[in-house]
């Protein structure tokens, strides 16, 4: 199950009605082994495209090694579907390159519900878990964290 923070749910939502018609795309981290997204990270969709999203390479290797510097880790890979539901994909499946992470896809398709959804992928396989949307998590390092990380994101928008 993912439990993910209400303030990161509004700001992925927002950033994927900004971006519409593209799909948009990013990363919210955490601190390695928590399995706690706090620091919401809005990757640059170097696909431009209304079904496909890619990470930028130079920006994807960037975040990386800020999260490593920082101690922390993917948990949340996010994208948006502009003209379905927010169903996981053949080319989702294709191109998931961390296994350990949450694949959340929001849909902006005015005929689909905006609720998140979630999949784990791994060996070409995708399972659909449950999203728990929280206004705070119960440990509050993890919310002072959360504070921290969304005016980041926030000016990013």
């Amino acid at each position: 199950m993912l439990i993910i923070h209400q303030l990161l749910v509004d700001i992925i939502v927002c950033r994927a009605r900004t971006d519409h018609p593209m799909e948009t795309c990013g990363v919210a981290a955490g601190p390695a082994g928590s399995g706690v997204p706090t620091r919401l990270i809005v990757m640059d969709n170097a696909a431009k495209s209304e079904n496909y999203f890619q990470f930028d390479p130079h920006q994807q290797l960037k975040v990386w090694r800020e999260m490593e510097f920082n101690g922390e880790e993917p948990i949340v890979i996010y994208h948006s579907h502009t003209n379905s539901s927010a169903h996981i994909s053949q080319t989702d499946i294709q191109y998931a390159f961390e296994p350990n992470v949450h694949y959340l896809i929001v849909s902006t398709d005015h005929q689909h519900r905006l609720g998140p959804r979630s999949f784990r992928i791994c060996n070409d396989r995708s399972v659909e878990e449950k999203v728990k949307v929280v206004s705070a998590y119960r440990d509050d390092a993890f919310n002072r964290l959360i504070d921290t990380g969304i005016s980041a994101a926030v000016a990013s928008v």
